[in-house]
């Protein structure tokens, strides 16, 4: 099977013609392990992928039809099935009805960042610390009413923490609760073991689901002295909305991190390999 192929030119020294010699980069191609632990599927979805990366298929066209895919690996329809429903599920290819399934160019439109740098965090439990600030009663104003939709001078609860690595402030999380008289504030509530169940899971929860906004901030004053860093400093807002399993709002408080300190990161186009998950 041809990978790739280029055309050199060369040159007669005596005649001072040119002519071209073709030169071809062949592989041979994988084949399905019927001893292997990984499903055949899976190992199919793989080698097409491999395929896709090297440029034996590129952005545009067609992959072989599901009874060619059949005879060259010796599966089942229903592997090639599942094989191309992996592809399709981490975004490599994309089918059109009557046509077949093409190899999708990468684009933007579908990108998303995830919360690793949050995850990595709570799970450092040996090396990060919860500092709390504050846990007070304070009334509403008219932007957490808004927010947690109660009334302006209803009471909350006010919630300061920052969270420390190796003596460095790295977060700060300031944060207001609507106040139950019914649910007094637990200590659990006030260190890292409530945090960590937001970003890594795990442990009962009165939360349903949650609205999260990113933007870029300067730090002013407050947040600067918490974050032991200079005012102005760039660093990143996480702004949550959690809602009970009823749809009304139970918190709203913004986590500030420093920008010098976390990276958002993600990847377009083909993948390494399929994972199992797919």
């Amino acid at each position: 099977m041809t990978l790739f192929s280029y055309q050199a030119i060369y040159s007669d020294l005596n005649t001072n013609q040119g002519f071209y010699i073709t030169v071809s980069m062949t592989k041979q191609l994988k084949n399905i392990d019927r001893n292997s632990s990984l499903p055949a599927y899976l190992q199919l979805a793989n080698i097409l992928t491999e395929l896709v990366s090297a440029g034996e298929y590129l952005p545009g066209s067609r992959l072989p039809s599901e009874s060619k895919l059949c005879k060259r690996y010796g599966v089942s329809p229903m592997t090639v099935h599942r094989s191309i429903k992996a592809l399709l599920d981490v975004g490599i290819v994309n089918t059109i009805k009557g046509s077949g399934t093409y190899v999708k160019a990468p684009g933007l439109k579908g990108v998303t960042f995830d919360l690793e740098e949050f995850h990595s965090i709570f799970r450092d439990k040996k090396h990060i610390k919860v500092n709390v600030l504050d846990a007070i009663i304070v009334k509403a104003d008219k932007t957490t009413a808004n927010r947690l939709a109660i009334n302006e001078g209803d009471r909350t609860v006010l919630l300061k923490r920052v969270l420390v690595r190796d003596g460095d402030p790295i977060i700060y999380h300031k944060e207001k609760l609507i106040y139950d008289p019914y649910l007094p504030i637990m200590e659990a509530e006030l260190e890292v073991t409530s945090l960590h169940g937001l970003f890594v899971g795990g442990g009962e929860t009165r939360l349903k689901r949650g609205d999260l906004t990113i933007e870029a901030i300067a730090l002013n004053e407050e947040e600067a002295n918490k974050l032991n860093t200079v005012l102005h400093q760039p660093a990143f807002c996480l702004e949550h909305i959690f809602y009970d399993f009823d749809d009304r709002p139970l918190s709203w408080g913004r986590f500030i991190c420093r920008g010098d300190r976390f990276k958002f990161k993600t990847s377009v186009g083909v993948p390494a390999r399929v994972s199992p998950s797919a």
